[in-house]
């Protein structure tokens, strides 16, 4: 046999080698739908189907549903109340306040002389000014008949206060006015006797007794004590 030198060409010399084709792109999709459907297999039959489950388990997971739906929406709802109670706390809380310092009080709410007496009146020297008792929206102030000059303020909450008697005014109508704002100066006009502010308070468009409503915010008009002096001096 002869031997093969190093230098001679190897046998395929004039033979056209021909190379080996990559995969195709078919197979490869083949092979990889092939092994997901097996993965999607493998894990479907690790569940049971619906129409093997007792009617009781599935009444048990659809109530687990529930439940799990029902405490989220519980805790959602609890902390939109603790998000609208801190705010609630963070707003500025309603005023109310004594319409006078160092009054005599006199002629309380009730029957007088055969008729009865809508208000209450606070008696001071002329002149001395007048604050509202609350917020408001001032809807009269000028001459109001036996009231003689009054100012009537309209709190939020649709109830009145009228203060009447005055010897001058200090707001005009459709003013905005705060509790401790200046309303006027006590006088003598209209239907009275005697320099005093006469302070009647309306809910429903009906006078109450000032006395228990002042009181239930508050306001003791009868021992001229106010919730926010009683804080200031407490603190």
């Amino acid at each position: 046999m002869r031997q093969r030198l190093s230098s001679e060409p190897d046998r395929y010399r004039g033979r056209r080698r021909v190379p080996t084709p990559p995969r195709s792109r078919y197979a490869a999709v083949v092979t990889t739908a092939f092994v997901g459907a097996g993965i999607v297999a493998l894990g479907a039959s690790a569940l049971p189907d619906a129409k093997d489950v007792s009617p009781t388990v599935l009444d048990e997971l659809k109530q687990a549903s529930i439940t799990s739906q029902d405490v989220a929406a519980r805790a959602d709802n609890a902390e939109r109340a603790s998000r609208d109670s801190r705010t609630k706390e963070a707003a500025e809380p309603e005023v109310w306040m004594l319409p006078l310092q160092g009054y005599d009080f006199n002629s309380p709410y009730g029957m007088r002389w055969g008729k009865l007496h809508t208000g209450v009146d606070l008696v001071v020297p002329e002149g001395t000014p007048y604050v509202a008792v609350h917020d408001g929206l001032v809807t009269k102030a000028g001459w109001f008949g036996g009231y003689g000059y009054a100012v009537i303020v309209q709190h939020a909450d649709g109830s009145e206060a009228i203060y009447g008697h005055s010897s001058a005014l200090s707001v005009k109508e459709g003013q905005q006015v705060k509790a401790g704002d200046q309303l006027g100066l006590v006088g003598q006009t209209g239907h009275a006797y005697g320099t005093h502010l006469h302070l009647e308070l309306h809910v429903k468009g009906a006078p109450i007794d000032p006395v228990p409503y002042l009181q239930e915010r508050g306001v003791d008009i009868k021992l001229q004590v106010e919730a926010i002096y009683s804080d200031v001096a407490g603190s």
